[in-house]
């Protein structure tokens, strides 16, 4: 039974008994019956001045709750002009005014996350309770495609705290960390996904440039006197002189071949890593895309691979080196080229208004399993490779500014794309 209620019930109960008292003083003197309902009239209007009194208070308390329910904290009440309503309307207020100025913070706290989320260089993905995807940021969303369900399932194993390091595509390494947080006593999961190509580049490029530099000395020191000496001999006739040392004469001319392979062998090395700083000038691409398959002619048709073109009939200026550019379309072709186990083209495709290069293929195409190494330093996957062709590519794209893949689309068709902005 609601307060109100039993009030109004015990006020009535209270004056049916004063009637009913009244009525007995009547049979005895009314003057004492005429009092009592004077005072019985005078109490009803007490009880009704009482009762809105009481009332007041709680509707105000209804209406505030209802307020903070609907969370509507900009719901205020005037002074009434009596003590204890007032006192109850002031904390009301300063309680309204406490929640809306809370609230207030929470959402500019919200939308400031929100936004550095939304912003964030380093992809972001938030799961539920369930370690499924709740939110992912726009990065992540790059980074992981049309399908991240399938990628972020090879980190489920991960626990809070730990990280690993993935490549994506043939080019591209990121770092993946996974932490928690506390939500409603809860813990909840987020994965944050940094690319770190970079920083793996240059630290590759350190290590291999530090040890390329060291074998060429070492190489030359050795090679340039050793040659030396097996030429002087061999200028001496009468070290010669007899026939039996013809074969000893032999293996001299071979092993002078062969120092100069090495020499070879290890300028090919050095040349990645004493790469010039790029001089950038306006070259037009397809004079240089026609020179370069002119130079590759004769190796192209020793493989019966023949050359197609979609480029346009008007000068293509971009900005860049023109004699580093045109070593790694050679590079470029060439890996093409060594594609095909028989007759087949490669197909030069430029499109002027994407500012995109194409150079495709359709030689027997690269495995899934291939094509994440395919521009690690050294990696080959030919039997002599030096695996030397691919990274000094991606040295000289990336010196450029030019983002690059390498892809098999589809059995016949692996396509190199140069994007040239």
């Amino acid at each position: 039974m609601k307060l109100k209620t039993k009030y109004i019930l015990f006020i009535v109960v209270l004056h049916l008994v004063f009637l009913g008292l009244s009525y007995l003083i009547l049979e005895k003197n009314k003057i004492f019956f005429i009092i009592s309902e004077v005072l019985v009239i005078v109490s009803v209007v007490i009880s009704i001045g009482l009762y809105k009194q009481l009332v007041e208070p709680l509707n105000y308390l209804r209406e505030g709750i209802s307020a903070i329910n609907d969370r509507d904290f900009n719901v205020k009440f005037l002074p009434t002009g009596k003590k204890e309503t007032d006192e109850l309307i002031d904390v009301y207020n300063q309680m309204m005014d406490a929640l809306r100025e809370e609230r207030t913070k929470q959402e500019a706290q919200h939308f400031f996350l929100e936004k550095l989320i939304h912003t964030s260089p380093t992809g972001i993905v938030i799961l539920d309770y369930d370690n499924h995807i709740k939110q992912i940021n726009p990065k992540a969303e790059e980074i992981l495609g049309t399908r991240p369900e399938i990628l972020l399932a090879q980190f489920e194993p991960l626990k809070a705290g730990e990280s690993k390091t993935m490549r994506i595509g043939s080019l591209n390494t990121y770092k993946v960390q996974k932490s928690h947080f506390i939500d409603r006593g809860f813990p909840r999961m987020f994965v944050m996904i940094e690319e770190v190509t970079a920083e793996i580049f240059e630290a590759e490029k350190n290590a291999y440039g530090k040890v390329i530099r060291m074998m060429a000395h070492e190489v030359n020191n050795t090679v340039g006197p050793v040659n030396s000496i097996i030429n002087m001999a061999l200028d001496t006739n009468e070290i010669w002189s007899s026939e039996d040392k013809s074969s000893l004469k032999n293996a001299m001319y071979v092993a002078v071949a062969r120092n100069q392979n090495l020499n070879l062998f290890m300028r090919n090395f050095a040349d990645l890593v004493k790469l010039t700083p790029v001089n950038k000038l306006q070259v037009d691409l397809t004079a240089l895309i026609y020179s370069v398959s002119d130079f590759m002619l004769i190796k192209a048709k020793e493989s019966g691979v023949s050359f197609g073109f979609d480029l346009p009939n008007t000068p293509f200026y971009i900005s860049a080196d023109s004699q580093q550019m045109e070593q790694a379309l050679i590079n470029i072709v060439k890996n093409a080229i060594e594609a095909f186990d028989q007759e087949g083209i490669v197909k030069f495709s430029l499109d002027a208004k994407l500012k995109k290069l194409t150079i495709t293929d359709n030689g027997r195409g690269i495995s899934e399993d291939l094509s994440e190494q395919l521009f690690s330093p050294f990696f080959s996957t030919k039997k002599d490779g030096q695996g030397i062709g691919l990274t000094l590519v991606r040295e000289i794209l990336l010196n450029h500014g030019f983002l690059f893949s390498l892809k098999t689309l589809q059995p016949g068709q692996t396509d190199f794309v140069i994007q040239l902005s």
